[in-house]
């Protein structure tokens, strides 16, 4: 079986605004179940939504951690809202 690609920020930064959990490992080259597995215990480095019983990925989170920006702070993201 062949290792699937990993994406460039370039072509992360098109995605749409939410990605699944399998698309969001692979971006950020880990597993897909070592991210589920990450969401499971509130570690994830990304932020996700829950959808029923699936998880979604926020791309311009992905897009923060892919390029090294700082997370933003529970202050910061109030403010931008």
């Amino acid at each position: 079986m062949r290792k699937p690609v990993q994406p460039t920020l370039t072509e992360v930064r098109k995605w749409p605004a939410t990605v699944s959990v399998s698309d969001a490992a692979r971006a950020i080259g880990s597993s897909r179940s070592w991210l589920y597995e990450a969401i499971k215990r509130g570690e994830s480095p990304v932020k996700t939504i829950a959808v029923g019983t699936r998880h979604v990925v926020i791309t311009a989170d992905l897009v923060r951690l892919l390029s090294g920006e700082a997370p933003k702070a529970p202050e910061e993201e109030a403010e931008a809202a």
